[in-house]
């Protein structure tokens, strides 16, 4: 009695077992099939509205002189990693809600525009959903995080990680419990500062296949931006200049 009762516990943990694989399968393949439907569509859109001139980040500004805010879920530029290889390229979208971030990274909406003074913050995620920032443990200090907008080349180089390096402690890489917020705030950890620096801040979830923290990449803008009529091909960074 008791050997068919450990026998029916193993068949069923097997079964279990199986059922966690299908579904970790369904999670990473499929949803990752999805997005890279979606994600070919968003590029189509937004190549389009460029090559008519209708640019989402042009939008003439408020008569207060505020700027104008991009619509939640509207693709408006392009992130490139060459350490993840040159087919690496992904639309942004406006806003960090799941549903956004189902199609691609998305762009905290109170962060900084590229190029701006403060901190371009996006999520994305590790793992399923065309798993974006699947590699981001991967990056190293002076990686290049390259964001293509519709005139304009903005190079971005991860930090060191040393927080003695850098002129405001920031490191290039951490880790971080979930509602560790002041990643994202101008000057990243010190939501009081006054930021004088253009940075770029990239969130996922850590460890793979869990919630359980973030981790975090922060990166700053490596010169000027670079008009795209001089480099129509993209940044030397691009191909590891």
């Amino acid at each position: 009695m008791a050997r068919t009762a450990v026998r029916g516990l193993g068949q069923t943990l097997i079964t279990l077992g199986v059922i966690v694989l299908l579904f970790v399968g369904y999670e990473i393949w499929v949803t990752d099939q999805i997005n890279e439907g979606r994600q070919s569509e968003l590029t189509q859109d937004l190549r389009q509205r460029w090559d008519t001139g209708d640019d989402p980040l042009g939008a003439p500004d408020r008569p207060d002189g505020s700027a104008a805010e991009l619509p939640l879920g509207e693709g408006f530029a392009f992130i490139r990693i060459p350490r993840f290889g040159p087919d690496y390229v992904r639309v942004i979208l406006e806003g960090t809600d799941e549903d956004k971030l189902t199609e691609g990274p998305g762009h905290y909406p109170d962060s900084a525009l590229p190029g701006e003074v403060g901190n371009f913050a996006m999520a994305g995620h590790r793992v399923g959903k065309g798993s974006p920032f699947l590699n981001l443990d991967q990056l190293g200090p002076g990686d290049a995080i390259i964001i293509e907008t519709r005139d304009t080349w903005f190079v971005y180089r991860m930090l060191r990680n040393e927080a003695r390096a850098d002129p405001d402690g920031v490191v290039g890489q951490q880790i971080v419990d979930p509602g560790a917020v002041e990643v994202v705030e101008p000057v990243p950890g010190q939501p009081e500062a006054t930021p004088t620096r253009s940075l770029l801040t990239l969130t996922t979830c850590h460890p793979k296949f869990s919630a359980a923290q973030r981790l975090i990449v922060h990166a700053e803008l490596d010169g000027a931006p670079l008009p795209k009529s001089d480099y129509p091909d993209g940044p030397p960074a691009l191909t590891g200049g």
